[in-house]
This record gives structure tokens, sequence and C-alpha cells, in this order.
């Protein structure tokens, strides 16, 4: 009895061990399912939420950043960098006047409601946002066209009222992508595009939801990620920390200049600095007094010590810039030394103008750091050539927007413009700067006549140097890409010669 005991008690034994053995296998199977289930996913954080999600009627460059290139595309997209390349359109022709653009368009293509893509929804795209009801945001893009025409299903024709050089590249921008037409008039609350990654949900005030497009039309292209969640983290403390603890993956814009340091002593995280586009501008509304003297926009922009307000503002991070051009740009020209840090010409200016007693007026400052730290080292520099600037701390983008952008009801401002060459702005009438100079836009209409590359670069080298001259803006730093991310992704672009959170190549290596 005592052995039959023995080798059952022993059976016993190795039937629980095996059992134990291969719950344990299971549970690791189902733990490296779990994980291999979550390295499908990421959560991507940004500073500012967007008010909408349909780039074709919104301004802020938020909606872009989360919808262009993953749920909406364009007839040709902007890469890394800043190249155009084609998407929608396979391929285009040019005529010899360079008064009529034929599109090949790519067949096979629907939108996420299975609504099929062809001439006749990219036709009724750029009639929209060039229609006398459009709130595009860049709807001057659209402005040099005079018909858009659909002799078949795969052919779409622009012809032009006249020479537009930039009409490429602005067709690559999130103002311009195609939206499904029977969905357009809800395009802002639920997005529907032909791209990877399919609209699933909006929480607002806290996140954006996207799914992988199961049905995404180019299969030349192998998305990596299941499931994308956009977080909205305005305070740079709480992204930190969100990032620490791994409860958000990535900011590709980080907030907090002077926390790189510290993140970058974690081993967990990539930090990486790039380029962009960010010019952080002080504007000033030429269409009230004392701004419609070019004496005091002068003088004011000799008050400031760029080199110091970038270090004191934004830790350093930035390149010093003297007119609205970055030196990414082609063309560009270093005119820091225009209007110099001169204090002492500074008041000389503002006396001769009327202003040697003093000088009182509001900033509006969006929420942003960089805006709020900005506006406070302007503050201090201003009160050495006596005047007073008291900060307005303002909503961004929604106030903003109506209270500068539409209703120029301001002194001053300051935001940073994300557009790439965005140089134009100050030829448009109306626009928040007020500002009016013929010989500048008559410089602007050049360059869109020629189609000369070392002729334009000198175009834009003069549309430069008057905007330094006259200082319409203060013109103070370009902003670098602090991107910080779980060292374990790839795929997040590193420069950003366009504002976006391209996601098509994201993936997880662990």
């Amino acid at each position: 009895m005592g052995s039959t005991f023995l080798r059952a008690s022993t059976t016993l034994s190795r039937r629980a061990v095996l059992l134990a053995a291969l719950a344990a296998g299971l549970g690791a199977g189902l733990h490296g399912t779990a994980e291999a289930a979550a390295k499908t996913t990421l959560t991507l954080g940004m500073s500012v939420e967007p008010p909408g999600l349909d780039p074709t009627v919104a301004a802020p460059v938020a909606v872009g950043q989360v919808t262009w290139q993953n749920v909406y595309e364009g007839l040709v997209t902007i890469n890394e960098k800043g190249e155009i390349k084609p998407q929608l359109a396979e391929s285009w022709t040019i005529s010899d006047d360079g008064l009529t653009y034929t599109f090949k368009l790519k067949t096979g293509v629907t939108f996420h409601d299975g609504e099929v893509f062809d001439s006749t929804a990219a036709k009724f795209t750029l009639d929209r946002a060039r229609g006398p009801e459009s709130t595009n945001g860049q709807k001057r893009f659209f402005q040099a066209i005079d018909t858009a025409e659909t002799p078949d299903a795969t052919t779409l024709v622009l012809k032009l009222k006249a020479r537009n050089s930039s009409l490429l590249y602005w067709l690559g921008w999130p103002a311009s992508v195609m939206v499904a037409p029977k969905n357009a008039a809800d395009a802002k609350t639920n997005p529907i595009g032909t791209g990877p990654f399919k609209f699933v949900s909006w929480t607002k005030g806290d996140r954006v939801e996207l799914a992988a497009n199961p049905n995404y039309w180019d299969k030349s292209v192998k998305v990596k990620l299941e499931k994308v969640v956009f977080r909205f983290v305005a305070d740079a403390q709480a992204q930190a920390a969100a990032l620490k603890s791994g409860d958000i993956d990535a900011i590709p814009e980080f907030a907090a200049p002077e926390l790189i340091e510290d993140l970058k002593g974690d081993s967990k995280l990539a930090t990486v600095i790039g380029n962009t586009e960010l010019k952080v501008v002080a504007g000033m509304n030429s269409a009230k007094k004392p701004f419609d003297d070019k004496r005091v926009r002068q003088a004011l922009m000799m008050a400031v010590d760029r080199k110091t307000l970038v270090e004191g503002a934004w830790s350093g991070f930035g390149t010093p810039i003297g007119s609205h051009y970055t030196p990414n740009d082609r063309g560009y020209v270093d005119l820091t030394g225009v209007h110099p840090y001169d204090p002492e010409k500074a008041k000389a200016l503002l006396a001769e103008a009327g202003y040697g007693s003093g000088l009182t007026f509001t900033i509006k400052a969006p929420q942003m750091a960089y805006a709020q730290r900005s506006s406070q080292m302007l503050q201090a520099m201003f009160a050495e050539i006596g005047v007073t600037l008291n900060i307005e701390t303002t909503e961004f983008p929604a106030k903003w927007v109506a209270d500068v952008f539409k209703g120029s009801n301001y002194d001053m401002t300051i935001v940073a413009h994300a557009e790439p060459m965005d140089i134009d702005i100050y030829a448009r009438d109306p626009y928040y700067f007020n500002y009016k100079n013929p010989a500048f836009n008559d410089v602007l209409k050049k360059v869109e006549e020629t189609t000369d590359p070392a002729a334009q670069e000198k175009l834009y080298g003069d549309a430069q140097k008057i905007l330094a001259e006259d200082v319409p803006a203060l013109y103070l730093f370009v902003m670098p890409k602090l991107g910080v991310w779980n060292k374990n992704l790839t795929g997040l672009w590193e420069h950003e010669p366009i504002p976006s959170n391209v996601l098509t190549n994201v993936s997880w290596t662990q």
C-alpha cells in the first residue's frame, strides 16, 4: 500500500507540476499576446486640442496635427524632407503657359464610409474650399483656380486665372485634403477621409481616438498601429509626468524646454530635437495708434534682445530671426541686424514719434508657455525704454481667433506661425496685422509669376527685407521641434516641414 501510495503521490505531483507548468505557459502566452497587442497601440500627447477635425474649414494647426495624413489625404502630399510627392493623384502635367494642371487620379480609392473617391469628389472639395461660403483658413490657395473640370472619373483639370508657381505645394497642405462629399457637413466632428486611419471618437477636453483602416487603398503601406489615442494635456509638468509613467508614449512637440535635460536622463525615453517652421512673432495692429507709425514698431524691435529672450522664454532652444522666415526656407536672409538691440536708439525713435514721455498698451497672449514667457520677457525689455506692456492671457484657439484673428480687437499679440513659407500673409487683405504695403504685394505677385528658382529666391529675399525694415510684427525666434517619446518607438518625424503627426510608418521595435 505504501509503494502504491508513493507512486500515486508521485504521479499526482508530476501532474501538478505539469499543470502548473502548463498554466504558467498559458499565462506567459496570454501575457505575451497582451503585450503584443499593447505594442500596436499608441498614445500621443498634444498641448492644444483642435477646435474641430476638418482642416479644410478651420485654421488652427492642431486640426491637421490630428487628421492630416492619418484620416485625410490630398491630391499630393509633403514628405518629411518638405518634398512634393504624389498621393491621390498619381501624376500630373502642367501646360506650357502654366495655366492648366491635369491630374491623373488613383483608382480603387474609397472614403472610410465607402463613397468612391474620383474626379467629382476632388472637384467638390476644391470648389467648396474656394467658394463664397468657404471658411478655409488658407482660402487664398485656391483663388488662382478659375475652373475645376472632370472629363472622366480619373481626370481632374484645373484651369487657372494666372500662373501660380506655388499651387502644387499648397495642394499638399492640410487645408487642401480631400473630403467625402456626403459627409462634408459633419466633418468637423466626424471626419471621413481616405487615409490609413479611421476616426473612432472624440471626448472633448481629453482625447481623440483613431483606428487602423483595414481597407486602406495603398497596399504598399503596412500600417503597424491598430489604435491611436491623441491626448490633450496643456500643462507641461503633467506632460513630463505622463511620459515618465508611460501614460503617454510620445509628445512630438514637448512644451517645456526647461525639462528636456531631466527627460534626457530617463533611460526609457528618447529626446529628439529637430527643425520646424514655428516662427514666434509679436504682431502689432497697424490700423491703430501708435502702431500705425513705423518708427514706433522699429523702436519696439530695437528694445528686444532676441538672444536673451530665447534664453529666458525657451531655455536657449531657438534661432533668432529678423523677418517672417526660417533658415530652413529657400532664399533665407539673416536680417537680425536690420534693427538690432539698441535701447538708446529705441528711446530716441519713440521721442521722434511723439512718445518720449512713455507709452502703454496690452499684449493678448495665448495660454501656451512660449507665449506667456515671451510676453514676460518683452514686458521687462520694454520697461527699459519707458514702455508699459500689460499682459492679457487669451484662450487659444477659440478666443484668440475671435478677438485677434477675426476681430482685430487688439494692440499687440504673440503667436507661433506654423505654416511653411507663409510670408505672403502680409499681403492678405484683411489679415490681423492690418499691414498694407503695395511694394511688398508686388514682390509676392512676381514670386508666383516666375518659375525660375533662383529668381524666386531673390524675390523672397526682397520680401524679407521689406518686412525687416517695416516691422509689422516683432520677429523673435524659430522654435525647434522638441520631441520626447518612448525609445522603442520608430517612425515619428524628427523634423517638421509642415505641422503634423504622421503615423503611417510609426511602429514599436519591441
